[in-house]
């Protein structure tokens, strides 16, 4: 084939692709003075909120107790600043074809959200600190909670979790899920931002675990890899489409275990202090300290 044939397929293939009916719903158009959302720039976001939560693990690990205020105070308006920027994105990536420019409003509020969300990050440590520790406790092959936060993906995971379901909490579009799928891609755990998960939440492996929007997780809850927290089914509107916002998935009450690929779909509760055994699905309530196993095959 001639360099001319070539010249005229990859001619009809551009003139096909910009043709409004072939992008329509899939192009955003870019405007001038309107920042877009930068996966990079989230990926220094999540380093920085790290390296504050747990100094010394993440970013300058040469820091000390005689530096360790100094650190934290240049990495914290490092963060207000480039969060502030990302969420001014996000802002302006929510108003749509609406929105002309980022405005003077939305360049407030999302400094607004940044310090707020800076306000939130000893909360944040605390809530971490009980995550890392039912990690260690939970796992004989731990010899140390620097262990847990060097090594474990769960705490990358949840982690970024809770900076996500903060942002979300404060009215941040779009880049709450953004962070949250960056540690799924990083980790297999996919936790969606609006969960709602206790205190001493542990993951053990974590490859393939799966948390719905409306999940709700108490105090003290372990999962294993391979476990689904997910929706039986979509109630449909009168066009056809899924009901958005509703309740659709499960509430696991505090001290409660769910062993490696279990399936535990709908709006049902698992009860306080019961255990769900592995390979088995769930979709009616489980009584509080019951344990639900597979059953055995009779001979």
């Amino acid at each position: 084939m001639s360099p001319l044939n070539f010249t005229h397929i990859l001619t009809q293939a551009v003139d096909e692709l910009s043709e409004s009916e072939s992008y329509q719903g899939l192009f955003h158009q870019h405007k001038d003075g309107e920042p877009l959302p930068s996966a990079r720039v989230l990926c220094d976001i999540i380093e920085l909120a790290r390296s504050i939560l747990f100094p010394g693990y993440y970013g300058n690990s040469t820091v000390n107790s005689r530096t360790l205020k100094y650190h934290i105070g240049v990495n914290t308006e490092k963060l207000f600043d480039l969060l502030s920027e990302q969420i001014l994105a996000g802002l302006c990536f929510e108003g749509g074809d609406d929105c002309h420019g980022c405005t003077t409003k939305q360049r407030e509020d999302a400094s607004r959200m940044a310090a707020k969300f800076i306000s939130r990050l000893p909360y944040l440590r605390k809530k971490l600190a009980t995550d890392v520790e039912a990690a260690y406790n939970g796992d004989p092959a731990a010899h140390s909670f620097g262990e847990v936060i060097f090594c474990y993906p769960a705490i990358k995971a949840i982690s970024n979790y809770r900076i996500a379901h903060e942002l979300l909490l404060l009215g941040v579009p779009l880049i709450p899920r953004i962070i949250t799928e960056m540690a799924h891609s990083e980790t297999g755990i996919d936790i969606h931002p609006a969960a709602e998960i206790g205190d001493h939440f542990a993951i053990d492996h974590g490859t393939g675990v799966v948390i719905g929007a409306t999940s709700i997780i108490g105090n003290n809850v372990k999962l294993y890899q391979g476990v689904t927290l997910g929706a039986k089914s979509f109630p449909l509107d009168e066009e056809g489409k899924p009901i958005k916002g509703i309740p659709r998935h499960p509430i696991l009450e505090d001290n409660v275990i769910v062993y490696s690929n279990a399936t535990i779909l709908g709006r049902i509760t698992v009860g306080r202090d019961a255990t769900v055994g592995g390979n088995i699905w769930v979709t009616e309530d489980v009584p509080p300290r019951s344990r639900i196993v597979q059953t055995k095959a009779k001979k």
